[in-house]
C-alpha cells in the first residue's frame, strides 16, 4: 500500500522529507521503495507519492499510462531552452522527448527530470520523421510563421509530436516540411514572440487539457 503525503512525517513541498520515523523496523513493504532513501532522507524534487520510492519504480509508474504526447526539440545550435522543455515535459507526464540534430544539450535546466523520461536521438529531420511516423504519430510543429494556425480552437491528434524549433530560428525548413501541421500561440503585446521554453509548456498544457489523464494518474 502507498501512503499519502499526510502519513509520510515532516513532507515538506520542494523541501524532501527526512529519514522514515521509527526507524527499520518501521519501514513500509513493498519493492518499490528504496532502503536508502527511508535511511537517509528524500530530498529529490518529486511529487510526494513518489516519496521513498526506487528511481525505476517512478519511470515505471509513468510508464504504466501508455500512449501520450511526446515531444520533440531542434538542437541546431546547442539552445539552452532544451533542459527547461524537458523539465516541463516531465511535469506534463510525456514519456519520450525528441532531440533532433546535436547529440549534446544542455541538461542544467531540466534539474536530472530527464532521468524519469526517455529521451531519443535523431541525427536529422528524416531519422526523425521516420522513427515517429512509423509508431502512428501526428507531428505538428509550434511556430508562429507563414501559414500556421492558432493553437486556440485546434484540436490537437491525441497520438502527437509537439515539434519546437530553436529560440533564435524557430523551426527548420525541412521540419516544416515534415510537420502535418504547425500552430502558433496567438499574442496581443507587441512583442513577436515568446521564449520557445513557454510557447512549448503552453501547447503541452493544450494537449493535456484535451486528453486528460485518467483515474489515479491525477493523484
Amino acid at each position: 500500500m502507498t501512503e499519502t503525503r499526510d502519513e509520510v512525517a515532516g513532507s515538506e513541498p520542494g523541501r524532501g522529507v527526512p529519514p522514515w520515523p521509527g526507524g527499520r523496523d518501521a519501514w513500509p513493504e513493498g519493492d518499490h521503495w528504496d532502503h536508502e532513501l527511508l535511511a537517509n532522507g528524500d530530498a529529490r524534487n518529486v511529487e510526494d507519492r513518489f516519496r521513498y520510492w526506487k528511481m525505476s519504480a517512478i519511470v515505471a509508474d509513468l510508464d504504466r499510462r501508455g500512449d501520450w504526447l511526446e515531444v520533440a526539440v531542434e538542437n541546431l545550435g546547442h539552445d539552452f531552452n532544451i533542459g527547461s522543455i524537458v523539465r516541463t515535459a516531465n511535469a506534463m507526464g510525456v514519456r519520450r522527448v525528441h532531440i533532433v540534430g546535436r547529440r549534446r544539450w544542455n541538461r542544467r535546466g531540466a534539474m536530472v527530470t530527464d532521468r524519469y523520461l526517455s529521451v531519443e536521438h535523431h541525427p536529422t529531420v528524416g531519422d526523425f520523421t521516420h522513427h515517429v511516423q512509423s509508431r502512428g504519430l501526428h507531428i505538428i510543429g509550434v511556430d508562429n510563421i507563414d501559414g500556421s494556425v492558432p493553437l486556440e480552437g485546434t484540436t490537437l491528434p491525441r497520438r502527437t509530436v509537439l515539434v519546437m524549433g530553436e529560440e533564435s530560428t524557430g523551426l527548420s525548413p525541412d521540419m516544416v516540411r515534415a510537420c502535418e501541421k504547425v500552430v502558433h500561440i496567438t499574442q496581443y503585446g507587441s512583442t513577436r514572440s515568446i521564449n520557445v521554453g513557454h510557447a512549448a509548456a503552453i501547447a503541452m498544457w493544450s494537449w493535456v487539457l484535451t486528453y486528460p489523464p485518467q483515474g489515479d494518474e491525477t493523484a
